[in-house]
């Protein structure tokens, strides 16, 4: 057998099946592909094989579309057929929200190209005779969709794979990685038949593997073991049945041909056709996650036992929908596992920690990922990045706080959420609270609604303590919910008085040492500021799009504190840190610490911020200590409130007059009481991400995951002011050479009474698509619906005329200027 490869790829199911495929199309060479049983052995084989586009993520969207495109070539191509019944998916829905849902899904979908049809019931019944539709409001049809043999479709790329040269080897089981430096050394074991189990032999091998991709679904838990990570990815129980045939669908298949997918996401199932008789597949509640601490030997091509009494309610429900399956008794059933993660997405890219180890782990949609994420892993590992971006995947957006009760826990979660509204402003309650600032208790007594980041619990708005009849706190809506109205006060508060947001949860670094300076000048694109005052500036990927945004703040001629998004703080970590490592020999000795979890923040904002603080201040010239001369805009003070000593950091993600208050993160508690009572006088308000969401689009400030990514270079999110181009930094060239292909602007909307874009929508010139949004909300400034977006560059024009499709219309929609409210930064400069 092969032992030096390019790539190494771990795990024969569909996922690495196509990573193979896929990395020996992008041109690499010597590529090995190891299974530990069979090729489909793990939860390919069980598979339902079905293929929804359905998705409310972008990068998914993408990937989902890409498979359902490739697994159409792969016949020509190899010459096996894959078994795509390309015959459509009908998603039905019983309520109006769940149109809602459906719609905003939709806007979604024509940002990526992915065709659909509206139905009404009536339409339903007279396409298909055999559901029961008095009790639907409509459904959304996918005529590209349908369904694939799992085991087929893995065959096919396995063959598209050895077509392109690559080794595919059966039975060997890797046990144990060790990086040398400059590759992989994969210690493997020979797997042999022993009374139907698969038993490790004598016989090993080292491989010597330049990159690993490690594919191994149920056994992920194992791979974490051996490469001392971990994976938050565990298996969780799904059951399905198979009925024998139906009379009425054969009779019905006469003159149709195949029945379509059918999903009715109010009663948690799927169904399709199988052999003339019915698939059902229920996503209920109380399914267990299995394998926390690694599959058992014993268990290769295996189920577990079947518990239907869990399901009874979505059989019953399957037989309300398709009256005539009640007489079709059941043939077989499945109970098998599938691999979840915490938030439902799989993990796709770099190993945290590790060079060229990359992770396609936890797909509980593997069928119907497969063939996206082999395109896109490939276009990371062979050109550095991918079109898209794949933030949303990466396993870097789990810290090492997460535990493994906490993924199994989580996962089940997921499970269970699959058919659940998925309001935007969803809030998911397993494993909360977790991880909390000391200023909790305080916070949730005056009210806080909390929502959850990176673990973090973070105030989403502060509603009444002793809420009016009728109002539910946890109520979700696609349209303007119940927190709306508070959302607006706090908006206000800060525009016109004082407001307080807990910013805990913001990522922090401390990078120092003789290398310092000149590596972070090479890391970034803007300017270092000079001691005591601070700098925005981005990190660029390979290809000269955006990577991280960096608030800097320089402490020293070679100290700096790095402030980033509190959502992807192991992200930014290691990406960070592979940087300096391979720029230490050159700049000298790089020291970086994760000071996250050291400091807390209170962002403290509006026209009556210095008002507070001057009452908590203690300085030698009181009156001037908060002036512009004293500390002016974009710097950083080290000052006393009361007792706390605080990095007070001069910025407002709000676009008022603010402060950042990082303080000790033992004397949160303290400083809060001290601010709430300062605060009496002045009439401060605690206040919320959702409102701080809106401020910040009315600054055209861009949030990283939104407008900010690695799909677009600052040029692209028209940046210009924050891109030194006299000096040479990381990823220059390529941002050069991309150019200008889309462009970020800020849109004001007259849109739906009730309702606010949620940064998910399609653009529109008349009737041509020209970009999407990646924010939405509500101006308290402007009193309508505001949003960002990229559309093609000639149109982020102040005054351009354009449409955004809500609810299944078109609605009008402005570009404004950069920062609509207040473009001079008077206030932010305001003087005291």
């Amino acid at each position: 057998m092969q032992t030096h490869v390019k790539a190494l790829v771990v795990g024969g199911g569909a996922i690495g099946a196509s990573v193979a495929y896929h990395l020996a199309k992008a041109g690499w060479k010597d590529i090995l592909l190891l299974e530990r049983d069979e090729l489909t052995a793990g939860s390919t084989w069980h598979s339902a094989g079905l293929l929804p586009l359905f998705n409310m993520s972008y990068a998914a969207s993408h990937i989902h579309d890409y498979s359902v495109k490739y697994y159409k070539t792969l016949e020509e191509e190899t010459g096996l057929n894959a078994g795509f019944s390309v015959v459509g998916n009908l998603r039905m829905a019983q309520t109006a929200e769940r149109m809602d849902e459906f719609m905003l899904y939709a806007s979604t979908a024509e940002t990526v190209g992915i065709p659909y049809e509206w139905m009404t019931p009536q339409q339903i019944k007279d396409k298909y005779p055999l559901v029961h539709t008095d009790d639907l409001k409509g459904a959304i049809y996918h005529p590209t969709d349908g369904y694939i043999n799992p085991a087929d479709v893995t065959m096919a790329m396995a063959k598209g794979a050895r077509l392109r040269g690559v080794t595919i080897e059966r039975k060997w089981q890797v046990d144990g990685y060790r990086w040398t430096g400059q590759h992989w050394d994969v210690t493997c074991t020979k797997m042999v038949e022993k009374g139907g189990n698969l038993i490790p032999s004598d016989e090993q091998i080292i491989i010597h593997a330049e990159h690993v991709v490690t594919a191994t679904g149920n056994h992920s838990q194992r791979t974490a073991k051996l490469l001392g990570i971990k994976i938050p990815a565990i298996p969780v129980e799904h059951q399905y049945i198979c009925t024998e045939p139906d009379p009425a669908l054969l009779e019905w298949r006469k003159q149709n041909g195949e029945h379509p997918v059918l999903r009715d996401a109010d009663a948690k199932w799927y169904v399709r056709e199988e052999r003339g008789g019915w698939m059902l597949g229920p996503y209920e509640y109380g399914a267990p996650a299995r394998f926390e601490y690694g599959v058992p030997d014993s268990f290769r091509a295996d189920l577990f036992p079947l518990d239907l009494e869990r399901i009874e309610e979505e059989y019953m429900s399957m037989i309300h929908r398709l009256p005539t399956s009640e007489t079709a008794g059941l043939k077989a059933d499945f109970n098998g596992p599938i691999c979840y993660t915490p938030d439902g997405n799989p993990l796709v890219g770099p190993v945290p920690g590790l060079r060229n180890m990359w992770l396609a782990e936890g797909f509980s949609f593997g069928i119907t990922a497969a063939g996206g994420t082999g395109y896109y892993l490939a276009q990371m590992m062979v050109e550095g990045e991918a079109e898209i971006d794949m933030a949303s995947l990466d396993p870097r957006r789990f810290g090492d706080w997460t535990t493994t009760e906490y993924a199994a826990r989580k996962n089940e979660e997921a499970y269970s959420h699959i058919y659940i509204l998925h309001h935007p402003d969803e809030e998911r309650e397993a494993c909360r609270p977790l991880r909390t600032a000391p200023c909790y208790d305080r916070v949730k007594a005056r009210g806080a609604q909390f929502g959850c980041v990176n673990g973090w619990e973070r105030p989403n708005y502060f509603g009444p303590k002793d809420a009016p009849e009728g109002f539910d706190h946890d109520s979700r809506s696609f349209r303007r919910g119940g927190w709306w109205q508070y959302a607006v006060e706090e908006a206000k508060a800060i525009r016109t008085g004082v407001g307080m947001i807990d910013a805990t949860a913001f990522t922090k670094h401390l990078v120092r040492g003789p290398g310092a300076t000149q590596f972070l000048d090479w890391f970034t694109c803007n300017k270092l500021p000079k001691v005591g005052r601070i700098n925005l500036t981005y990190a660029l990927t390979e290809a000269g799009t955006t990577r991280t945004e960096y608030t800097i703040v320089r402490l020293a001629e070679h100290e700096y504190y790095l402030i980033s998004s509190g959502a992807w703080t192991a992200y930014d970590s290691d990406f960070m840190r592979r940087a300096a490592e391979d720029k230490m020999a050159e700049f000298g000795w790089i020291d970086i610490h994760d000071v996250t979890t050291q400091w807390g923040v209170f962002a403290v904002a509006g026209p009556k911020s210095r008002d507070l603080l001057g009452k908590l201040g203690k300085d030698a010239d009181p009156a001037t200590a908060l002036s512009n001369k004293r500390f002016p805009w974009l710097s950083m003070r080290n000052i006393e409130l009361g007792m706390c000593p605080v990095r007070a950091v001069r910025v407002a993600y709000t676009g008022e007059l603010g402060w950042e208050l990082h303080h000790p993160i033992e004397m949160q508690t303290y400083l809060f009481d001290q601010l709430m009572s300062a605060g009496e006088d002045v009439g401060l308000k605690l206040v919320g991400a959702r409102a701080q969401n809106w401020l910040r689009q009315e600054k055209s400030y861009r949030a990283f995951g939104n407008e900010l990514g690695r799909d677009a270079t600052p040029m692209e999110a028209d940046l210009p002011r924050f891109i030194d181009m006299s000096k040479d930094f990381h990823g220059k060239a390529a941002m050069e050479a991309t150019g200008v292909r889309s462009k970020c602007c800020t849109l004001l909307i007259d849109g739906p009474e009730g309702a606010d874009p949620w940064g998910r929508e399609a653009l529109y010139e008349g009737d041509t698509k020209v970009g999407r949004l990646t924010s939405g909300g509500y101006s308290v400034a402007f009193g309508k619906s505001i949003g960002m977006g990229y559309v093609r560059p000639d149109l982020a024009v102040e005054g351009t005329k354009l449409k955004v499709r809500m609810f299944n219309e078109l609605w009008d929609a402005t570009v404004t200027c950069d920062s609509p409210y207040d473009p001079t930064n008077a206030t932010i400069r305001k003087d005291g």
